[in-house]
């Protein structure tokens, strides 16, 4: 018989949030994957868990089955699911605006109805909490109910599971939680336990306060910040293969072809590629490159940007092209080409995270992109155990890492939420006794 908390994990990909799961002291006992090499790393680090493979859609069942019987009759603590958000995402988004446009796909993404599913789940297993993350656009996202009628995925949510269930979805940005990586995701919380709902009542809120802050308060610490969690590693730089790699496992870069590293090696501290002047006469007044939203909303890069500088007509070192034998300046978001900020958290990080054209994904100061073992750091994945190895045994291919990572939230900001709901859930947390004693300042004031 399975004692203590328990939990499920949908859409698990390589468990890189289960980490937190986890280390907040929950048993997990049953996952579900629909791609099989995320999953195979996924048991390579949680051997004891039943992995089900495949769509959810076909897979509910048995992952309901699977739970059953591993519970013995228990309660199922927590489900955590984070269903895929490419059809809810900025770049998703945009990308399904253009394909309406073009005629190509229907106005709501198929994707989004994995939230029927995984409620079905939900309903079956009546967990004592429930936890969905993804991202803020999730909180605008219209789906079609198994009825063909429009409703959003949160008020879908909240009618599945009744009025047994309390809770809301909040837009956490992850630095506020200690995490050196800016990065904003929506967390819905509910939960149907006595305890829990009684603390709603009283707070309006399961997300703990901010323990860190651009602009810090007393009871706040400021930002980690780039600078803080990879200063110490070795320089590597992306001119050749020599030059790109290191003695440490997952430090290493690929080579730029000489054009992107001319762009890069001349982009200041802060700024993008597509601002550079002029490195032939130094020139510093040329034009910089600019986007602007056009009559759909959508944003597009000028393409009136100089490519060659107006004092002397070298080419500028800014990303380009050859149209039709013309060199012109690349089309793509101006955060491209850009260096991130020693002294801030991280940007994102992007299944695309080792391109320069990324966002905002250059090297603080050295010329090239981030390391494999930077992006760990700055996930927080260096504060867990985790193996980048598949069913085999064998280590994974640098694409499923950042696949992986690109999918996933930082564990450790993760972790500090989920310690804060096992508190609320147990009874044993700071906040308990502030709420008991009418000092709890954060949240409840809303």
């Amino acid at each position: 018989m399975v004692t203590g908390l328990t939990a499920v994990s949908l859409f698990t990909s390589g468990g890189i949030g289960d980490l937190a799961v986890r280390a907040a002291g929950f048993k997990l006992l049953v996952s579900s994957e629909l791609l099989r090499d995320r999953h195979d790393v996924f048991s390579r680090n949680f051997p004891d868990v039943t992995a089900i493979t495949g769509d959810v859609w076909r897979c509910s069942d048995r992952i309901v089955s699977a739970t059953l019987a591993r519970l013995g009759g228990q309660e199922l603590e927590l489900l955590y699911a984070t269903p895929p958000c490419q059809g809810m995402s900025k770049n998703g988004r945009g990308k399904l605006l253009s394909s309406i446009r073009g005629g190509r796909k229907p106005p709501l993404d198929e994707r989004n109805r994995l939230i029927i599913p995984t409620m079905k789940i939900a309903k079956r297993l009546r967990p004592r909490i429930l936890i969905l993350e993804n991202v803020p656009e999730m909180e605008q996202t219209l789906v079609l109910d198994e009825d063909g009628e429009p409703i959003l995925i949160l008020d879908f949510v909240a009618r599945e599971l009744g009025p047994d269930y309390v809770g809301r979805a909040e837009v956490v940005e992850f630095a506020d939680y200690g995490v050196p990586q800016c990065r904003q995701r929506l967390i819905t919380v509910f939960s149907r336990t006595k305890t829990m709902r009684r603390w709603f009542d009283e707070v309006g809120t399961f997300l703990p306060p901010a323990t860190h802050a651009a602009s810090p308060s007393r009871e706040q610490k400021p930002w980690v910040t780039v600078r803080d969690t990879i200063h110490d590693l070795p320089a590597l730089d992306a001119r050749c293969s020599e030059s790109a790699k290191s003695t440490l496992p997952y430090h290493r870069v690929p080579v730029l072809d000489k054009m992107k590293y001319w762009w890069v090696s001349n982009t200041p501290p802060g700024r993008g590629a597509f601002d550079n002047q002029c490195a032939a006469c130094g020139f510093q007044g040329n034009p910089s490159h600019v986007a602007r939203r056009n009559e759909h909303g959508v944003n597009r890069a000028s393409q009136e940007t100089p490519l060659h500088c107006l004092r002397c007509g070298a080419m500028l070192p800014r990303p380009s092209t050859m149209v039709r034998g013309t060199r012109r300046i690349m089309r793509g978001f101006t955060s491209a080409y850009k260096r991130m900020a020693y002294d801030k958290p991280s940007s994102a990080l992007t299944r695309n995270l080792s391109y320069a054209c990324s966002d905002n994904k250059v090297h603080p100061e050295q010329n090239r992109v981030l390391s494999l073992l930077e992006a760990f750091r700055l996930h927080t994945l260096d504060q867990f155990s985790y193996q980048w190895k598949g069913a085999s045994g064998r280590r994974v291919a640098d694409k499923t890492v950042r696949d992986v990572i690109g999918e996933s939230i930082p564990p450790a900001g993760l972790k500090v939420i989920l310690d804060h709901v096992v508190g609320i859930h147990s009874g044993n947390t700071k906040a308990t006794a502030k709420m008991e004693e009418g000092l709890l300042f954060a949240h409840s004031l809303g």
